[in-house]
């Protein structure tokens, strides 16, 4: 058997006994087979960024096909947020249930039919209705990426690889521009429906032979033999052998978990302040989005600086989850996301100092204020992924995002509302720092209260 660590949570059985979960691969580093799991998942999330994305850069091509007004547009794109809050909230929770690589797999499988349908839709409400039975399928399927990854993941590298993953939701916004930019002015605007359909067909031949079910759903299920299979895979030492020989802390019978098991007992505040995190974050997120575009204009800057402004808000939340990531494994979860938040504070501040500033100052602090904003929403997911047991994890993370969109449903109206108030931007920016701040104490809370409930 390959060496384990010192850790007492690699708590794994002599060769005579049972292997156990999860110590059996928190004590180990991963392995190919693991990381091809990771990489899998974050093919998976690429290919749901770009499907969320590409509408957005076909919106000006559509418009000019069917001369639609731009709240017919608008109607178009809040289709796709409907979808996902159905997938994250309803389907989700099945994969506890089916499986999380039969959700996975199902998820890929309607997002990807229903983006090829799109390919020949005639008018907005035949694409409205293609763009809902994708976000279904794009919410169907997250939830449980990200629970794969953080089970094949060991505890002191969870909160990286799950940043990671979720890397390439932001990285299949990036691809979505260049790939729209190349297709559009040579084959139209539905050839970016072929590209967004095609690539996840193929990449679903690869998940049914390569993507792994959860070891605990199997052994939920009775399924021992398959479980103690996917060990070896992860550890090629182990003896062959036809007997049972993995246990797991919760391996009851395979069921739907309710969302009232999220709200009920220790789990209840918890669950709700986690929530208030993801929907707060998430206004941040798409209000600052909406809008910044409109802010930047005000004050004169150009239609180039203000393309460039909107990629920097991605890079800065890809760049600062390889620093979160680490610090999250390795300091403390809670207090490095506290500490992120608050930092994210005096980054808002900044940016209303700073415009009518020089270009490069204004796109430096966007650049910041990515970093707590858009790197906040990938590490709370990451938070989310760690506060849950792997048996509602799927679940938990389904209704986290799902509650989280109304947040951003609500965020841009809320800006839009208060710059239509006669609103500074300076004072917009400095009353932004306020729930950012509200983000960093709860996540802080949280932290103190499970330190709390693991010592009771």
């Amino acid at each position: 058997m390959s060496k384990t660590t010192s850790s007492p949570s690699a708590a794994v059985a002599d060769p005579q006994g049972p292997l156990r979960l999860p110590g059996f691969i928190d004590g180990r580093r991963p392995g190919g087979f693991q990381l091809r799991t990771v990489l899998l998942c974050g093919l998976i999330m690429l290919l749901d960024g770009f499907d969320t994305q590409a509408i957005n850069y076909m919106a000006p091509a559509i418009t000019h096909d069917w001369g639609v007004s731009k709240g017919t547009m608008a109607t178009i794109f809040s289709a796709a947020l409907v979808g996902l809050m159905i997938g994250y909230l309803l389907l989700a929770p099945l994969s506890d249930k089916f499986g999380h690589k039969r959700l996975v797999m199902a998820g890929v499988a309607v997002f990807s039919l229903s983006t090829l349908v799109s390919v020949w839709a005639q008018n907005p409400d035949q694409l409205m209705i293609m763009r809902v039975i994708t976000g279904i399928g794009l919410g169907a399927a997250t939830p449980s990426t990200i629970a794969l990854t953080a089970e094949y993941s060991p505890k002191r590298l969870r909160a990286s690889l799950v940043l990671a993953i979720y890397c390439g939701f932001s990285l299949g916004f990036v691809v979505a521009n260049y790939v729209a930019d190349w297709l559009i002015p040579a084959h139209g605007w539905r050839s970016v429906f072929v590209a967004g359909a095609v690539l996840p067909l193929a990449l679903l031949l690869v998940l049914v032979r390569q993507l792994p079910e959860s070891i605990s759903y199997l052994l939920r299920r009775g399924e021992n033999a398959k479980a103690y299979a996917l060990c070896r895979r992860i550890d090629r030492t182990l003896p062959e052998t036809d007997k049972a020989q993995v246990e797991a802390e919760s391996a009851g019978p395979g069921k739907r978990v309710k969302v009232t098991e999220l709200l009920s007992g220790r789990q209840l505040l918890g669950t709700v302040l986690l929530w208030v995190v993801f929907a707060i974050n998430l206004a941040l997120f798409y209000g600052l989005q909406s809008w910044m575009p409109t802010i930047l204009a005000d004050r004169g800057y150009s239609a180039g600086t203000l393309a460039t402004a909107a990629s920097m808000t991605t890079i800065g939340g890809i760049v600062i989850a390889f620093v979160v990531g680490p610090a999250m494994d390795r300091l403390g979860a809670y207090g490095s996301l506290g500490t992120l938040y608050f930092v994210g504070c005096g980054f808002l501040v900044l940016m209303g100092l700073v415009l009518g500033s020089p270009v490069w100052m204004v796109l430096a602090a966007i650049f910041l204020v990515g970093c707590a904003v858009s790197g906040g929403q990938k590490s709370v997911i990451a938070l989310a992924a760690a506060f849950y047991p792997e048996e509602v994890r799927s679940t938990g993370v389904g209704w986290a995002l799902g509650i989280g969109r109304v947040g951003g449903i609500v965020g841009p109206l809320i800006v839009g509302g208060m710059l239509a108030g006669g609103m500074g931007h300076e004072q917009l920016f400095l009353i932004l720092a306020g729930p950012t701040a509200l983000c960093g104490l709860i996540v802080l809370y949280l932290g103190h209260r499970a330190k709390q409930l693991k010592t009771a």
